[in-house]
């Protein structure tokens, strides 16, 4: 692994890091919380501009071609700002859901749509059980003329009220042995007759969750996403690059929270001086300190490995996610100790970085599943060299 970044990503590292600054204000952030869809227009036009939107998207179809540590990069600044939006959802895991999955026609039409800031996505899997793992698919789709009928119901997607398409994972086979069989993967349209969204209320609002309802929805063949009953292995890819993703941008808020942490120690003061000269608290500094650097040392090991198709891949996106996701809440929750009770109140950011790393360590799979994942991994790799 080469841990140093060429000139053109310090470049964009900067560029991304003053334009959020002047662009996302914690004001607007602040303003999108209260936004049914929870982004705002100029910010993600101004992000299709800079061509953020198209990162990861080839050069033929209108993006920048870039990797996936271009991509933790970018979202790791987006961390620090907590950019709200359909980023992950729309650029990194629709994007390579189409890129990966859809018909050339398809590729053709939606990919340009897509880096231009006209079409948002959204991965609509999770079911009631909560399960990331095939068994917890239960949504059907049934042949039906030239093309399918779904139905069902998806919950806790993430991004539900912004999108324009769903990437929809369901059954279409029989439930067998072997559970990832009989998967399939379809592109859906938010406004095609019987997908109705209903939004949830969250106590984190950076990005909107909604359940999706699926009532005799019918779709073309065309809008398939992979192979028939085996779209299981396109959705653990989109998996891998949302956890690497999401990591990178846990790395970025880790860093901000540190940064307010110390500045507040550097100025509040207790029993004349301030209270950063306290043991106590320059433990939890420390500490933070460290959870941060592991943060962003898996992330981007992650994200090297998923760019270079290294064969553990799938194993350090899982265990970076579990990583990265426990100690992004240890991070935020020593932050509020450290401000002490002013750290609850709705008028200090730091409240809100909070409530993101709560809701973190939930998505894409709980820390407990991630491990699950790459210890079956590393056990099956394991036996497969015996």
């Amino acid at each position: 692994m080469d841990v140093k970044f060429s000139q053109e990503q310090e470049l964009l590292r900067e560029s991304a890091r003053s334009v959020l600054a002047k662009e996302c204000p914690m004001a607007l952030v602040r303003a999108q919380l209260e936004d049914a869809r929870g982004f705002p227009e100029a910010l993600w036009q101004r992000m299709a501009d800079l061509g953020w939107l198209g990162l990861i998207v080839p050069e033929r179809y209108g993006g920048s071609e870039l990797g996936v540590i271009d991509l933790a990069i970018l979202m790791e600044e987006m961390g620090r700002v907590l950019c709200p939006g359909p980023y992950l959802s729309t650029a990194v895991v629709g994007a390579m859901a189409i890129r990966l999955g859809a018909r050339e026609a398809l590729r053709q039409e939606l990919l340009p749509a897509l880096a231009r800031g006209e079409l948002r996505l959204a991965l609509a899997q999770i079911e009631e059980s909560a399960d990331w793992e095939p068994d917890g698919i239960r949504m059907t789709a049934r042949p039906e003329g030239d093309g399918y009928r779904l139905d069902g119901r998806k919950c806790f997607v993430a991004d539900a009220p912004a999108a324009d398409r769903f990437v929809v994972a369901v059954r279409t086979g029989a439930a067998t042995e072997a559970s990832a069989a009989g998967i399939s993967v379809f592109l859906v349209d938010a406004q095609a007759p019987g997908v109705s969204v209903r939004g949830i209320a969250f106590a984190e609002q950076s990005r909107k969750l909604g359940d999706v309802h699926f009532d005799s929805v019918r779709v073309s063949s065309e809008a398939l996403l992979g192979p028939l009953d085996g779209g299981w292995p396109l959705l653990e890819r989109l998996h891998h690059h949302a956890r690497v993703g999401l990591c990178a941008e846990l790395s970025g808020a880790a860093e901000r929270v540190l940064e307010l942490s110390v500045a507040y120690a550097k100025t509040r003061e207790q029993f004349g001086q301030p209270i950063g000269r306290f043991q106590a608290i320059q433990h939890k500094c420390a500490d933070m300190l460290v959870a941060s650097e592991g943060i962003r040392s898996a992330a981007y090991y992650a994200a090297w490995a998923l760019e270079h198709d290294e064969p553990d891949a799938p194993t350090a996106a899982c265990l970076a996610n579990a990583y990265c996701s426990e100690a992004w809440v240890k991070i935020a929750g020593e932050g509020i100790q450290i401000h002490g009770g002013l750290g609850f109140t709705w008028e200090e950011d730091l409240q809100l970085y909070f409530k993101h790393a709560l809701a973190a360590e939930l998505a894409y799979g709980s820390p407990e599943l991630q491990r699950e994942i790459a210890a079956r991994t590393l056990i099956d790799s394991s036996a497969a060299s015996l």
